[in-house]
């Protein structure tokens, strides 16, 4: 297993009340491995700034430094990247393709929902825009299909915590500010439970 250095300490460039940001801080925190983290003013405008573009031409947090030339966008490559040689990434062939499988799944089928319709009803105020009825239906069928594997294992890949579990839990445990009442998926609330309970993770800021 890898030891976890206590080094010069990674940094993340990011946005506390984002869940994209918050996978990221959560595995950081999980590892016990020491960060700085630069709060970005997306609103504002700072990631597309030139001195931001320079480190992300895509424009997107989070970014994690490595150092002092190297930066690591996309958040589920930096929890590849963190998860190297620990327990978050498993070290059997066909557990590590299913925890890529349910992190794929978290960026094509729940992320553009959830997280969209989240931004939509708290960052945007418009809890009338007519496209949210069509993401939030999106949303729960991401949900269901989560509900149906949760409802017969305790957590995504295996029986511990993985990333593939802190990718999804960073958009489900706010899935209320989207709009979704998580009352009818009680497999989910079990498994945000005992993720809850692991070191690191937790809700991120209110919105």
């Amino acid at each position: 297993m890898r030891q976890l250095s206590l080094g010069v300490p990674h940094r993340v460039y990011g946005m506390a009340r984002s869940g994209n940001c918050h996978k990221v801080r959560m595995a950081l925190d999980h590892l016990n491995l020491p960060y700085r983290w630069h709060e970005v003013d997306v609103v504002g405008g700072e990631t597309r700034s030139e001195r931001f573009l320079a480190i992300n031409p895509a424009g997107k947090v989070p970014v994690l430094q490595i150092d002092a030339t190297t930066h690591l966008p996309e958040s589920n490559a930096i929890l590849g990247y963190l998860a190297e040689g620990t327990p978050l990434w498993p070290g059997e062939r066909l557990a590590r393709a299913q925890v890529l499988q349910w992190m794929f799944f978290e960026q094509y089928s729940h992320e553009p929902y959830v997280a969209v319709a989240r931004y939509i009803r708290v960052f945007l105020k418009r809890t009338d825009d007519p496209r949210l009825p069509g993401l939030v239906a999106k949303g729960i069928e991401a949900l269901d299909v989560m509900e149906r594997h949760l409802a017969r294992h305790e957590f995504l890949v295996g029986r511990g915590l993985t990333i593939a579990d802190l990718a999804l839990y960073a958009y489900t445990h706010c899935a209320a500010d989207a709009g979704i009442d998580l009352a009818p998926h009680p497999a989910i609330r079990g498994w945000l439970e005992r993720c809850g309970a692991e070191r690191g993770v937790g809700p991120m800021p209110a919105a």
